[in-house]
Parts: structure tokens; sequence; C-alpha cells
């Protein structure tokens, strides 16, 4: 099968391109490398791979793009609330726009079978009360980022399709952890990046909680699905991460503090943060069997290490950051 990755070069895109060719996919990535394609370097000459620079917002390079794929992961976006922020127009067209148009495009292509959307969990905004929430429970997106991820995801899960045409939205946790296209404009990788470099970690609203979940257990999960049977992932929707694995920022701290005692925080007391959520992921567990193989800890230990032994320098560098 030959999978293409829109945003292949990406945090998450060049973990999962990795993840596809060591199970013996064809890959082709559709990416406009805004952000470098460095990520890419370590399998471009990967016999099984194949790149394709294009922008999702050109309809005639995705055409390109989508031709003899049996599968697409759409990851391509621009990701985050500061982002989005930064250049609304272009989020809209992006993440809005475009990505109906790829889906149109690729219903439209007998060959593929399979459409998995990278969705978020940012989609529920402000939980109620002091439990969990679900996949059935109500969206309440509070930045232009969710809102344009939850009206994709509506139109995608209300859309008729032809019966071999499997589209999945999956709703990613909070993402952490060591890519080839690294980020520090992540909560974990920055606050332990911050600590690596002696920094005194500065927290607003230590309370709040989100739920996180490794880049490699994320491309994991998109690989799980592409290999589900379709009864279970078509029109489905998935949140993607662990229950255990939510976390208030103070906590995060803490974890950080195992593993460097010598660490300064200082906490800042906010009492409004929109996004406030703590999610229960019991349906992509029970339903796909899905499990993580790494835990914040883990992350945490693998960033400090890369960054205060000198494996990533210049990590404060603007090139680590989406915004």
């Amino acid at each position: 099968m030959r999978i293409l990755v829109t945003g292949g070069a990406g945090y998450i895109g060049s973990v999962l391109s990795r993840k596809l060719l060591q199970k013996g996919y064809e890959v082709r990535v559709f990416d406009a490398l805004r952000f470098g394609g460095e990520s890419l370097l370590g399998i471009y000459n990967h016999p099984n791979f194949e790149f394709i620079k294009g922008n999702v917002r050109d309809e005639s390079d995705v055409i390109q793009a989508v031709d003899g794929a049996d599968a697409v992961v759409h990851l391509a976006a621009i990701v985050g609330d500061p982002a989005c922020a930064k250049e609304p127009d272009l989020a809209r067209e992006v993440n809005l726009t475009a990505s109906k148009k790829l889906f149109n495009i690729c219903h439209q292509t007998k060959k593929i079978k399979r459409f998995i959307f990278a969705s978020t969990c940012s989609n529920y905004g402000k939980m109620g009360g002091s439990g969990f929430i679900n996949e059935e429970s109500p969206l309440r997106p509070v930045s232009l980022y969710a809102e344009l991820k939850v009206e994709f995801e509506t139109y995608l899960l209300k859309s008729q399709t032809r019966s071999d045409f499997v589209p999945t939205s999956l709703r990613f946790a909070t993402v952490y952890g060591l890519s080839p296209r690294m980020r520090f404009d992540l909560t974990v990788n920055e606050f332990t990046r911050d600590v690596a470099l002696g920094k005194k970690l500065l927290i607003y609203g230590e309370q709040f909680w989100r739920p996180y979940c490794h880049v490699e257990d994320l491309a994991r999960a998109c690989i799980l699905v592409l290999e589900s049977e379709p009864a279970k992932v078509d029109h489905n929707v998935f949140g993607v991460g662990d229950t255990s694995e939510n976390y208030q920022k103070k906590m995060l701290a803490e974890e950080i503090n195992k593993i460097v005692p010598e660490m300064q925080v200082e906490y800042v007391h906010k009492d409004e943060d929109p996004r406030d959520y703590r999610v229960n992921f019991s349906k992509i567990k029970n339903e796909l069997n899905f499990r993580i193989t790494k835990t914040v800890p883990d992350g945490i230990r693998a960033i400090y290490s890369a960054v205060s032994q000198g494996i990533i320098r210049d990590s404060e560098n603007e090139q680590y950051r989406n915004s």
C-alpha cells in the first residue's frame, strides 16, 4: 500500500513516515516545507519513500499528490492557537477550505480507501465540573485553531461517501517528545528544555489540566486505524491518548523535578484558562486495543538528555517553533 502523508515533514508526520516505512508501506510525503525539510533526510534515500513538494491549497498539487495513493493521513495544517491567531486567513484556507477540497478529491479517487484526519482534544475547550470528557462530550472550541478542527471534523463525520471509502477523525492529546522536526513550543518540551538550560521555570496557571501523548504513540495510532477493520473506524472519531496521562502543569514540573532536583520553579497564579479538561481515552483502548508505549516522564528524560548533552544545539532558535 502507498500511504500519502500530508504535512509529512512536520513534527508528527516525520515520525509517522518513518514508522510506515519500517512496516513495509510505500510512503509519499506531501509538504510545502514551511519549516524546512531536514526532518526527511534520514529517510530520503529509502527505496519506498517519495517526496512531493506542494501546497495543499493548490488543487493541481493535491491531484498530483493523491495519484496512486491507497490511503491518506492528513496532518497538513496551521497548527496551534498562536499560529492560527497570527495568520487567521491562512489558517481558514489551509485547515478548512483546502482540507475539504482534499477530502473530496480523495473520495473521487477510487483507489483511495482510507482517510485519517488529525484533529485535536482542544475541541473540548473548557470542561464543566471536575470529571472526565470523551468523544460523546459537547465540543466547546475556544480558539480559531479548534473551531476549524471542529468544523472539518464535523464535515468528515457527516459526509456521504462510497461504501469502500473509510474516513476517521483522531482527536490527538497534547503532543510531546523528540521528533526529527523538533518543536519547543509545546508544554512538556518547553518546560524540560528550559530546565535543561538552567533557567527558572515560570508556570502560569499551574492547576489547569491537559491530556498528553508522545509523538510516537500518536503516529502509532494513525497506523492502527489504517490497519483496523473498516467497520470499526468508518465515519468514527477516537481520542488518542491514555486516561492516566492527564496532567496539571504543576504535575509536569514535579515530574521534571524528579530528574533535576536542583531546578527552580515559580508559579504565577492564573484563575482563567479557556482550555482546561481531562479526557477519558477508553474508546480507542477498548475498541481498537490501543496502548501507549511512552509516558510523560519518559519524554521528559529523553528531551532533558538531548538538550543538556548538546544533541540539540541552540534549542531556543525560532526554527523549533510553529509561530
